[in-house]
């Protein structure tokens, strides 16, 4: 990866799209330090501190928005509504026929769908924004405001700091375009990927404090987890490159003098092929009864309430079983949404080819449906290993670690893929052509 940048920095026009995507990250991490008004920052900063264990979805949100959200700064949404937009979309997109057809029509029909996406992002940010005043006024993150009897100020207060947030997303999504038009990789993932090696150093030095204070447990665990995060970063490199290549024959035909056909290839199918999605998913689910805590308070003991909140904490063991298989289901639903095998064999029939040893028509699916259940299950128990891992050594070590696997896969995902398009441009730009 090192060696293909230092490759595409030598390219003129590549080392101006690196510069132009440095100079948008900068942007949007500058955003990240400016302060939403009428917003208690150390109240803030107290609570987040409390409550970064309590698995509820801010915590996440606090991940997507390279701890933008914990700071209640411009940026505190970040790419959250709009990567929750994408998913809603993507997934209508299979369900309702208008939606899909958008799909099937070309460049025209995926700027539409962008559109669709922007304007559901847009909604929301907007709920996302009044969630979050919500849960400020509950735990008394915001300033003092001595009002005159009037609810004009609390309104205009309100309205303040939602359409800050609001903006704030909307600023986000319009940078990622402008990496998508002018610079590498996709532009959203880009900034995710900015805002969470933006928390890197933080989380070292963290570390490095915890050895600092001499004690043997420290001293050990430190390195240890060093160790671990390597072998996480090498299984998940690993994985995202692994794939299943399935046998292709195509029969020959004659036509005239010349021969068409007869050659062999194979279909790859990746084994982490809906990359951290299912875990997005997962994790959404897992924090609904933690969020709603945030909103209607702490509640009575012994009561069923209590008891269901104390199920759904990172310390029980039930959290770490129910994040595991709804992994595991989100993935399964999400390759079934995205991964047709009638589609494929009935394209592989019509253009006369087949699997060696299988009928065409329906054994031929038939395979590439068995072939897929065997993949995908894997995919989804490696997906399940990153995340539940994490959470296993927080409980053990009370390290709070537990983001760490979903943090990780996201960055190497991003880096792979972003170092996968500039060797392509540099392929497309040195090859000759058939003129030469």
């Amino acid at each position: 990866m090192i060696e293909t940048f230092r490759n595409a920095w030598k390219v003129p026009e590549l080392r101006r799209k690196l510069l132009f995507t440095f100079f948008i990250i900068v942007i949007y991490r500058i955003g990240g330090a400016v302060p939403v008004p009428y917003l208690d920052s150390a109240a803030l900063e107290t609570w987040f501190e409390g409550s970064k264990n309590s698995g509820d979805f801010f915590s996440y949100l606090n991940v997507l928005s390279g701890g933008n959200f914990s700071k209640a700064t411009l940026m505190a949404l970040s790419v959250g509504p709009y990567i929750n937009a994408q998913i809603i979309i993507q997934l209508l997109t299979y369900a309702l026929p208008p939606l899909e057809r958008l799909s099937k029509e070309g460049m025209e029909g995926r700027k539409t769908l962008n559109k669709i996406t922007k304007y559901t992002a847009l909604g929301i940010a907007l709920f996302q924004g009044w969630a979050y005043y919500r849960t400020l006024m509950n735990v008394d993150g915001l300033q003092v405001v001595q009002y005159t009897g009037h609810t004009f100020e609390r309104y205009f207060t309100e309205v303040i700091i939602i359409l800050c947030f609001v903006a704030g997303a909307s600023l986000t999504i319009w940078l990622g375009d402008r990496i998508n038009e002018n610079g590498i990789g996709n532009g959203v993932s880009m900034l995710l990927f900015a805002g969470i090696i933006a928390r890197g150093p933080e989380a070292v030095l963290g570390l490095f404090e915890l050895m600092k204070t001499g004690e043997a447990r420290n001293m050990i665990l430190v390195p240890i987890i060093i160790v671990v995060f390597i072998l996480m970063i090498g299984f998940i490199i690993f994985m995202n490159n692994a794939e299943r290549r399935i046998p292709i024959q195509y029969a020959k035909r004659v036509v005239g003098r010349k021969q068409y056909g007869g050659q062999n290839t194979y279909i790859p199918i990746k084994i982490a092929m809906s990359g951290v999605l299912p875990i997005i998913f997962a994790m959404s689910f897992m924090s609904i009864p933690q969020t709603l805590k945030l909103f209607t308070g702490e509640p009575k003991a012994g009561t069923f309430y209590a008891g269901l909140l104390h199920w759904f904490e990172y310390t029980h063991p039930f959290y770490a079983c129910l994040y595991f298989v709804l992994i595991i289901a989100f993935n399964y639903f999400y390759v079934s949404m995205s991964y047709n095998p009638i589609e494929i064999a009935n394209n592989l029939r019509q253009n006369n080819g087949g699997v060696p040893g299988i009928r065409p028509g329906k054994p031929t699916s038939d395979y590439f449906q068995k072939i897929l259940g065997k993949i995908t299950l894997v995919g989804a128990v490696f997906l399940g290993i990153i995340a539940i891992f994490p959470i296993i050594f927080t409980v053990i070590t009370k390290l709070n670690i537990a983001m760490g696997g979903t943090s990780i896969l996201i960055v190497v995902s991003v880096a792979l893929e972003t170092a996968r398009t500039m060797e392509s441009q540099m392929m497309m730009r040195h090859h000759s052509g058939f003129l030469k």
